[in-house]
């Protein structure tokens, strides 16, 4: 793998795009999207390649005042379907710098502190520095602390230069992201911030397919900020939007490993797109979980339920943060190691979702949306508030 970050800088290197057709995917353009750094709220390089890429795609480009984008394509009814992806990963601020030059952090997201040992990142200041998580060595541990787990706290980031050059270029509330390039594995991808880049590329892509076609209602397409520090620019938006339906799009867990009974896996890799049940934070509307199933069956992509017992995404936001409410569900991306140094995802799982979702938003005037059925067709312009 070609590394054009020399020690002690990172220099962003934006490389020609190529697609291999053989991977079913755009692996270059996933690759750059994954490694473009973005923690919570210092999504500033990574919408500016959004922007870039979407701007192209859509009828009209919005950025609010969050910093979310907007890619809005005009469809031929008046309803409004929002999906969101968000483009932040998890990171790190900067909190102190010592009297050696070590600098302590604060957590952007959730974070596993056994994946953190001796990892590079990049401290994002005046420059962009590479740095290396640091924490007690093993040999100096007392027999009881090898027993426990360290905490987020006792680890540092350490950028091997003394205090007085660094804080010629860091400060305290400086972002750092990690260092960690994609790779191609087999069938799959692996790299640092799959949650939830891989879920920016299928929201490109999507509205890249759409391009030239014709949709039944406006689509707008949210590129969101802060989802990993609590759904913030997805609630924003939505607000914002009132969509009528909503999709969320993230990743979720494949605990499909060695070890894990089969109850506990949750979603595996390859076995194809996931549709949401239910998550920690949002139920998705029964109407919508069975129009994902019919449009899967009806097109032969291959899908899988997905019942996630902890965390939420986005699709919370978009289904409770609009005025009235939306018919919202959302279609999940199966990954491995989440949350930890290194993500992985199956590339035919990608396409999937890639093609689960353009399918779904080419079709929506085509179901019956009242209430006490689950599924159907009917035609355009049902009332979906006829309930109420």
């Amino acid at each position: 793998m070609e590394n054009d970050v020399p020690y002690g800088t990172c220099v962003l290197t934006i490389t020609p795009i190529t697609f291999n057709e053989c991977h079913m995917i755009n692996v270059d353009l996933l690759r750059q999207i994954c490694k473009i750094p973005g923690a919570p709220g210092f999504e500033q390089r990574i919408r500016e390649f959004v922007i870039e890429q979407a701007r192209p795609l859509v009828d009209e480009l919005k950025i609010d005042a969050m910093g979310n984008v907007l890619a809005i394509k005009k469809g031929k009814g008046d309803k409004r379907v929002m999906v969101a992806a968000h483009m932040d990963e998890i990171g790190f601020i900067v909190t102190h710098i010592d009297e050696d030059g070590f600098v302590r952090f604060h957590t952007l997201g959730g974070f596993d502190p056994k994946t953190l040992t001796s990892q590079r990142v990049i401290v994002h200041g005046k420059e962009d520095l590479l740095g290396v998580m640091g924490c007690k060595p093993i040999h100096l541990m007392k027999p009881e602390e090898r027993n426990k787990q360290l905490p987020i706290n006792e680890y540092y980031v350490d950028l091997g230069m003394p205090r007085e050059e660094v804080l010629k270029v860091v400060s305290v509330g400086d972002p750092i992201t990690r260092e960690r390039g994609l790779i191609e594995m087999g069938h799959c991808v692996n790299s640092k911030s799959l949650d939830n880049r891989v879920s920016v590329f299928i929201l490109l892509e999507t509205l890249r397919e759409l391009k030239d076609k014709e949709v039944p209602y406006d689509i707008y397409g949210v590129f969101t900020v802060q989802e990993e520090v609590g759904l913030r620019g997805a609630m924003s938006s939505a607000h914002h939007i009132d969509p009528d339906f909503g999709f969320g799009l993230d990743v979720t867990i494949a605990f499909d490993v060695p070890g894990a009974q089969s109850h506990e896996k949750v979603t595996k890799l390859g076995d194809g797109a996931a549709i949401k049940v239910m998550d920690g934070t949002s139920i998705s509307d029964y109407r919508m979980v069975q129009y994902m199933k019919d449009v899967a069956e009806r097109h032969s992509i291959p899908w899988q339920p997905e019942v996630l017992p902890a965390g939420g995404t986005d699709t919370a936001g978009v289904q409770r943060s609009g005025k009235k409410g939306a018919i919202a569900g959302a279609i999940s991306i199966p990954l491995r190691n989440m949350h930890q140094t290194i993500e992985m995802a199956h590339k035919q799982d990608v396409r999937h979702c890639i093609d689960l979702l353009t399918r779904c938003l080419q079709e929506l005037d085509q179901n019956d949306w009242s209430f006490g059925k689950q599924g159907g067709s009917s035609s355009a312009g049902q009332d979906i508030y006829e309930i109420l």
